[in-house]
């Protein structure tokens, strides 16, 4: 009996420090990753995620011989790093919704008090349904494996690599969602360059009574319009960086 609890400890043992070492990596990225780690999700469904996708990966993962401090630091920071680098192209969505409704005064228009607005909040949705809907489970999967290839098990990466590393991610971030609201932008310089010159022509006339609705109206139309553009070129985006997520910036 105790020479089969022995057999049974050695056989279970070496699958438990597997699953656990995996469980660091993965927990980290589940508390930035897009879709599956929002607020909306109840945290139990967050949990059964995390342990299924840390089951999924665990085969292909060679399990140290030691299990320290310095590991699960180090594990966990590269988790983070990674759900960080998805998390800002998702801030890119919604930035981009901030902006246009700032150009557009969509946000005043829904009754928002932030400029994220119900437009940024639309496109953040629906950006993340379109997501899933193509396989972001897997891909996270596929990443996380390809990820011990070039962030070794319990190897630090560089600092001054992941440094540049997250700023350029941050800076394509900022580009991307300043590229998304162009046309909200392009539009909003018609209407003013508009508004400035029947204002000239004919003072008397209370401009904004006339240029508020037709803003309005036009920028819905345009969300309209652009939206399945917008989202075509995130998603685009989005799985590139899960297809490479480093970018370039780590050796």
């Amino acid at each position: 009996m105790i020479q089969s609890l022995l057999d049974l400890h050695g056989t279970i043992a070496p699958a438990l420090s597997q699953l656990f070492i995996v469980v660091l990596r993965v927990g980290g990225l589940m508390l930035l990753l897009p879709g599956l780690s929002d607020r909306m999700i109840p945290s139990r469904i967050r949990l059964v995620t995390t342990f299924a996708l840390s089951v999924a990966v665990a085969p292909s993962i060679a399990v140290p011989l030691t299990i320290g401090g310095e590991l699960i630091i180090i594990e966990t920071s590269i988790g983070l790093a990674l759900g960080a680098v998805l998390r800002f192209l998702v801030s890119a969505l919604t930035m981009a919704g901030m902006m246009a409704a700032q150009l557009t005064s969509l946000a005043q228009l829904f009754g928002s008090t932030e400029p994220s607005s119900a437009m940024g909040n639309l496109l953040n949705l629906a950006g993340l349904a379109l997501l899933m809907a193509s396989g972001l489970p897997l891909m996270i999967v596929d990443l996380l494996i390809r990820s011990y290839d070039v962030l070794p098990l319990g190897l630090p990466p560089p600092g001054r690599d992941m440094v540049e590393w997250g700023v350029s991610r941050a800076a394509e971030a900022f580009a991307l969602a300043f590229a998304l609201a162009a046309p909200f932008a392009l539009a909003a310089l018609i209407y003013n360059a508009a508004m400035g010159v029947i204002n000239r022509a004919m003072p008397q006339l209370m401009v904004a009574l006339v240029g508020a609705p037709a803003i309005t109206w036009a920028s819905a139309v345009l969300l309209l319009l652009a939206a399945p553009l917008i989202l075509s070129v995130w998603k685009t985006a989005m799985i590139a960086a899960l297809a490479d997520p480093l970018g370039g910036g780590l050796p």
